[in-house]
């Protein structure tokens, strides 16, 4: 009877903890780079997501964002790299639906609140706030998926 209720239980995806693991803010070139530019600073963004499981039902999951403004592409307004990380609870999902959870849904639950500390933190660097775009985590999922199937099949692959 448990067994059955076990198995019709509702999914459920519960953020038990969040935390900021890792976070730093570069200014390398101020007071110089808080000067008015005569262009606007181009912003590169890199994202990456790792999970980890703690227990039968618990992942911890890291969201890290690492980002630069340039000008001219070689003079670093700013820097930062923020690993921004969950604890989630989820039960009742199935086997081959669990690591899209664990990869799409968790960082997207995390994100808002890692674009707001890169924000604080570039507007007391002393620049106008990086808010972050939104980041299209399946599209992430499925270029990632798409990188490690590419991978695997050139490694079975020999060249003549």
């Amino acid at each position: 009877m448990a067994e059955n209720a076990a198995n019709n239980a509702a999914p459920s995806l519960n953020a038990l903890a969040q935390y900021c693991k890792d976070f730093s803010f570069e200014n390398p070139n101020a007071p110089r780079s808080l000067q008015q530019q005569s262009e606007g600073p181009q912003i590169n963004l890199q994202v990456n997501v790792n999970a980890k499981q703690l227990a039968e039902a618990d992942f911890e999951i890291d969201l890290t964002l690492e980002g630069d403004a340039k000008i001219g592409g070689k003079d670093v307004l700013f820097a930062f790299e923020l690993t921004y990380s969950g604890v989630f609870r989820i039960q009742n999902i199935p086997q081959e639906q669990l690591h899209p959870v664990v990869m799409i849904e968790c960082p997207r639950l995390l994100f808002p609140f890692a674009r707001q500390m890169v924000a604080d933190a570039v507007r007391n660097g002393g620049f106008p706030p990086l808010y972050i775009d939104p980041i299209d985590f399946v599209a992430l999922y499925r270029q990632r998926a798409a990188e490690v199937q590419g991978q695997e099949n050139g490694a079975g692959q020999t060249l003549s």
